[in-house]
């Protein structure tokens, strides 16, 4: 009888480790089209709530600016390329550490940039042919993401050596050359607007730092159209409400 009750607890306790590790491995899938698409996030896990709950999401359209006395950043650049990846949904460029920006006297490390295509936040309802998002983190955690955008014209050569080892299928990576520094792709005018608002993808996590440069880069349509050729559609979230946030210039 003893031997029976044991060989039940045994398998209760298999059966639920079981369950508890899969509803840990299990990710829920969303996209951009169709019932995963942007106007679902917020229901497709309950994780990804705020990505329909949010009052301070990201992107906007930056407009009804502050006239504000924004300090100059200060952007170390130590880091190099690391390699490129096909996450399914944007083209990942993971850097080495080294490079850093500070903003409110805090220091935020660069981790990864990506593309977003057409431009996820719109300046004074200027839609742009691709936008760079650099992605920090502080070491307690947040978030401040500096957005490039880059607008038609000539070819981009940092683009053209980053694209050549593109990965066209979700889920491949690139070891990459350390040919540049991350930071060598934005303008020497760093000028920028500022705001508070979430990730763009889910879980559309609030509190992070939104740096969007005043400048732009230049970008082929050549280029820009290989971009959307591997991501096989538009990657952008639709713009979303500012709410009562002021946005500083």
């Amino acid at each position: 009888m003893k031997k029976v009750l044991l060989t039940g607890v045994l398998m209760f306790l298999f059966v639920a480790i079981s369950a508890i590790a899969g509803a840990e491995g299990h990710k829920v899938h969303w996209g951009y089209t169709g019932n995963e698409g942007p106007l679902f996030w917020g229901s497709l896990d309950p994780a990804f709530e705020m990505c329909s709950k949010g009052k301070n999401q990201a992107p906007i359209d930056l407009k009804g600016f502050i006239e504000a006395e924004l300090a100059p950043i200060p952007y170390v650049d130590n880091g190099s390329w690391a390699n490129i990846v096909n996450n399914g949904h944007s083209i990942q460029v993971n850097v080495t550490n080294g490079s850093t920006i500070q903003i409110d006297g805090i220091t935020f490390s660069l981790l990864q940039f990506h593309f977003h295509s057409p431009s996820e936040n719109l300046i004074e309802s200027r839609s742009f042919p691709l936008e760079a998002h650099f992605v920090h983190k502080d070491a307690n955690g947040n978030l401040a993401v500096v957005a490039l955008m880059f607008e038609y014209g000539p070819k981009n050569e940092i683009i053209e050596k980053l694209w050549a080892n593109m990965p066209e299928n979700a889920g491949e990576k690139v070891e990459l050359a350390p040919a540049f520094k991350p930071y060598e792709l934005l303008p020497e005018n760093r000028d920028y607007y500022r705001f508070n608002g979430s990730l763009t993808t889910p879980p559309c996590s609030e509190g992070v730092r939104w740096i969007v440069l005043k400048n732009y880069a230049t970008v082929s349509k050549e280029q820009v159209e290989k971009f959307k050729h591997v991501m096989h559609h538009p990657n952008n979230r639709p713009v979303q409400p500012v709410n009562a946030r002021p946005i500083l210039k």
